[in-house]
């Protein structure tokens, strides 16, 4: 029994934590480029709060909102130019994963005006600090507001992480009222990418003492709405929504310890060449990674299923539901697929209890729209 950890965001959580944060936000700077996605930063109120701390403490800010799902490291590069133009002091992301996970990159292009996109993937060569950054979360899923990962879709168009010790943000929002306006399919997808988080994190062959507390916490939280969905279909209460945030992000901080396992790698062939939402996509895997938990690594399994109070076939049935994956590969294609990881050193493959190879990947591939 041990424990390590590493995360230095400082955070403020609850319902008006952007004003409880304003002076730690003044203390970045007078100059913010403000990154966003899609309409979540303005329906959740988000965005509204934050300017209003800006107009409050004197921060002239530009708003740079077209970072797209996946964020590309190509989007991530211009919006660091558009930082550096306008002399940001620092970065503030507002809304779910992809801008969080964007403003991370972003403060590598906005302080190396050599970078080229896809050198952000060897950026411990330049040796410049990356502006530092506010997180603001809308979404209750990635936990990416306390974790040193993003993840980016290169130039090829893969998924690709960046993680270390410099890719945290400054400061994080947590503010579940933020979450209220999301619409159920995002809702789900992302409770699904918490759980499998917290899932992942618990049976992980480098788990401790400290990410396994955070992620048998982080299970039930996460399961009482996932269970709720399955149930009735229908969008969570506010109370549920609180729940499911605050799960999402104890499953982040369990991550941040352990990484992820292969749900996650595998997954994201799933996102690039068929358009699946990341959760579902790695909930998809479900079935296969609850194998090797039972197979591998029996006495954490255990404690999982102590924390929810459930049987695995309960598990498999309601993820694999809501995940509603129903793709099919072919013997060749995944075979060709698994191949982009035969000779390659994968860190989610060798976490994963029991191990996990290119051909465990293949018949995982193979085994989709079969278990349940």
């Amino acid at each position: 029994m041990h424990i390590s950890g590493y995360m230095p965001v400082t955070l403020f959580g609850g319902a008006g934590a952007m004003h409880r944060a304003a002076e730690s936000i003044a203390g970045l700077g007078k100059k913010c480029l403000v990154v966003t996605g899609g309409g979540s930063a303005v329906k959740s109120g988000a965005l509204a709060d934050l300017l209003r701390v800006f107009s409050e403490k004197q921060i002239e800010y530009r708003i740079f909102d077209r970072v797209e799902q996946n964020p590309r490291t190509h989007t991530c590069h211009q919006a660091g130019e558009a930082a550096r133009a306008f002399g940001a002091d620092f970065l503030a992301g507002v809304g779910g994963g992809s801008p969080l996970d964007a403003v991370k990159a972003i403060g590598f292009y906005a302080a190396n005006p050599d970078f080229a996109p896809d050198d952000i993937y060897t950026r411990r060569q330049s040796g410049h600090t990356p502006l530092p950054s506010i997180l603001i979360g809308t979404t209750a899923g990635t936990g990416s507001e306390v974790t040193g990962v993003a993840v980016l879709t290169n130039e090829s168009g893969r998924k690709q992480s960046i993680s270390g010790a410099d890719c945290y943000g400054t400061l994080a929002v947590l503010d579940p009222t933020y979450t209220h306006s999301v619409p159920y399919g995002v809702t789900v997808s992302t409770a699904l990418d918490a759980f499998a988080h917290a899932l992942e994190s618990a049976i992980a062959e480098n788990s401790n003492l400290l990410s396994e507390t955070y992620a048998l916490r982080a299970l039930p939280l996460v399961w009482e709405g996932l269970l709720s969905f399955y149930q009735t279909g229908k969008l969570p209460e506010d109370a549920l929504r609180e729940t499911l945030y605050y799960g999402s992000i104890l499953a982040g901080l369990a991550i941040n310890i352990t990484g992820t396992l292969f749900p996650h790698t595998v997954g994201y062939v799933l996102t690039e060449q068929r358009g699946i939402a990341h959760g579902r996509a790695c909930a998809a895997f479900t079935p296969v990674l609850l194998a090797h938990a039972e197979s591998f690594a029996p006495e954490k399994w255990n404690r999982v299923q102590h924390a929810l109070g459930v049987d695995r076939k309960e598990i498999q049935t309601v993820t694999v539901s809501l995940a509603g994956v129903n793709e099919v590969f072919t013997s060749e294609e995944a075979a060709r697929i698994a191949g982009r990881w035969q000779d390659a050193k994968i860190a989610n493959f060798a976490r994963t209890p029991g191990g996990f190879t290119a051909e465990d990947a293949r018949q995982a591939l193979l085994s989709l729209g079969k278990t349940g």
